[in-house]
């Protein structure tokens, strides 16, 4: 498989075929970005189609092709904020929380959502295919690249816990401050 910067490359000579590759590789990222803003599904829709959009009219100015999926977390995490604020203007409260993405299994959210805000991201994010670096990461989360695996981990162990039913072993300290003392 192509790189990100080759494939950015190909799609400024109009190649559809490195254009589906960028939408494959990066979409899922996308669709973690705007869920974990809590937008409803035809909000986190049009996020991912404006940041796709804002790329179209701007592939030729991207000065580092080979960060293209870091362009693209900017930009998704650009339009969320955008969004929540004139949905609060427009629609205050109204938040639709049931609408999973379309890549995580039923049964893995009821697990994910028993877990703090930050560990769901985090482990919708690593979820992708192909999986993102930790670089792509840290750009799509806002956060330290230093503190990526570390949350990873921590959040990894929580869920462990979960699926082995001890939950009593991961009590509210352990792990709650996990980014010291940012929302991460």
């Amino acid at each position: 498989m192509s790189g990100p910067g080759e494939l950015v490359l190909r799609a400024r000579r109009d190649d559809a075929d490195a254009w589906a590759a960028l939408v494959e590789r990066y979409t899922g990222m996308l669709w973690s970005i705007a869920r974990s803003y809590d937008l409803n599904a035809a909000d986190s829709g049009d996020v991912i189609q404006t940041a796709w959009l804002r790329l179209v009219e701007r592939l030729h100015l991207l000065r580092k092709p080979d960060s293209v999926g870091a362009w693209l977390a900017a930009t998704a995490h650009r339009e969320c904020r955008r969004t929540l604020h004139r949905g609060r203007r427009e629609r205050p409260g109204l938040i639709d929380r049931g609408a999973a993405p379309p890549y995580i299994d039923y049964d893995l959210e009821k697990l994910l959502a028993a877990l703090p805000e930050r560990c769901r991201t985090i482990l919708r994010v690593f979820a992708q295919a192909p999986p993102l670096t930790y670089a792509e990461v840290a750009a799509a989360l806002e956060i330290p690249v230093g503190t990526v695996g570390p949350t990873r981990r921590r959040c990894l162990t929580r869920l462990r816990a979960q699926l082995a039913g001890d939950v009593g072993d991961v009590g509210e300290g352990a792990g709650d401050d996990m980014g010291g003392g940012d929302p991460w």
